[in-house]
């Protein structure tokens, strides 16, 4: 099987303006791929750029994704491994285009296979129940936020904090009063503490039933994570401090976390995200399934790899209900409340309307 051509569009889906500690998206930034093979095969792959947190742009992913799709154009896509190995001699780092064509491969070779990702990966249909994440506002906006979620039947909200560490502690305490102590809630500064406040804050949020704390401080303060880890009365998460399987092993190491947020977009795609799956399993450390602001495509890639993942036990993959104002996918995961399910399609089991890519700017290499 050989690649014939690539097709590449700016997959940009309005939204509701998302505010983390790092910054406010107005749309999502996200890249759709379509691989072609010889033997009629597409293989799709989807991308979400977050540039405050990787340092991607839609618009390098665009470029980067042109000469990826040149140097693969000719080349067996059933070689994965190669493949993506090929991707780092034409630049270092830049994981999140990466893991669109990560995506894309692992499509083609499922489908090859003439089975549904998770089952290509080993894995097994299961039940898998997502949280749904609040985005910074005032503490009054975010509990009445909050009220409405679990009206809705939300079972577990996810907070986002950073910005100011008194008023991070105003915010969860006005929400847990708002809805009382039956609904999970698991908190995410994005970076935004100081290592000076973190510890403070986290003793400040204690008595509020907190499951886990996602990166409290800057990635470059990861010399003061095991401390942090030590005294913490809340379970430490990496996020933006793990984007390979070496981030991870040297936090393991340094016991510098409880838990780990696998994403695609940070890791470079499946084929990374393995390799820290694996190693966090073989030191006790539970992950969780994340990510960006991708639509159901790339959403669909992940609740097939969350399934075949024995070791991620938490469920952050609400990101297509974080404010898209369009859903152009067909068919992939679907939500029953914040209950995911998938069919058995071959490979990742979605696709883009035709009609919603006419309207995008797109490439043919």
């Amino acid at each position: 099987m050989k690649i014939i051509k690539t097709e590449i569009y700016l997959y940009k889906i309005p939204m509701v303006p998302f505010t983390i500690a790092t910054g406010t998206m107005h749309f999502a930034q996200n890249i759709l791929l379509k691989v072609f093979t010889d033997e009629g095969i597409i293989g799709l792959g989807e991308c979400s750029a977050f540039p405050m947190i990787v340092g991607e742009t839609q618009t390098s992913c665009y470029h980067h994704a042109k000469d990826f799709a040149h140097y693969w154009k000719g080349k067996n896509p059933l070689e994965i491994s190669a493949r993506l190995a090929e991707l780092d001699t034409v630049i270092a780092g830049n994981y999140t285009i990466k893991s669109a064509f990560d995506m894309a491969l692992y499509d083609i070779a499922a489908k090859a296979a003439n089975q549904p990702l998770y089952a290509f990966l080993g894995g097994s249909q299961k039940e898998i129940e997502s949280d749904l994440t609040i985005g910074i506002d005032s503490p009054e906006k975010m509990a009445q936020q909050a009220i409405e979620f679990v009206a809705s039947g939300v079972t577990t909200i996810k907070v986002k904090l950073g910005k100011d560490p008194k008023v991070d502690i105003e915010r969860i305490a006005q929400i847990r009063a708002a809805i009382g102590d039956k609904t999970k809630l698991r908190i995410d500064a994005n970076q935004g503490w100081y290592p000076k406040d973190a510890l403070q804050v986290l003793k400040g949020l204690a008595s509020f039933d907190i499951e886990f704390c996602e990166q409290p401080m800057h990635k470059y303060y990861d010399d003061y994570l095991p401390a942090l880890c030590a005294d913490s009365p809340i379970a430490i998460m990496a996020d933006e401090s793990v984007f390979t399987h070496h981030d991870a092993r040297k936090l393991i190491h340094n016991k510098a976390c409880h838990l780990i947020n696998i994403k695609f977009s940070k890791s470079g795609g499946i084929h990374e995200a393995i390799k820290i799956h694996d190693i966090a399993a073989a030191n006790g450390i539970s992950c969780m399934m994340g990510g960006m602001l991708e639509s159901r495509l790339a959403l669909s890639a992940k609740m097939h790899f969350a399934m075949a993942s024995p070791n991620i036990k938490y469920y952050d993959m609400d990101t297509c209900l974080l404010g898209h104002l369009a859903d152009p996918v067909l068919g992939g995961v679907q939500f029953t409340g914040m209950h995911l399910s998938i069919d058995e399609s071959p490979g990742i089991g979605a696709e883009v309307d035709p009609a919603y890519l006419t309207n995008l700017e797109s490439c043919v290499v």
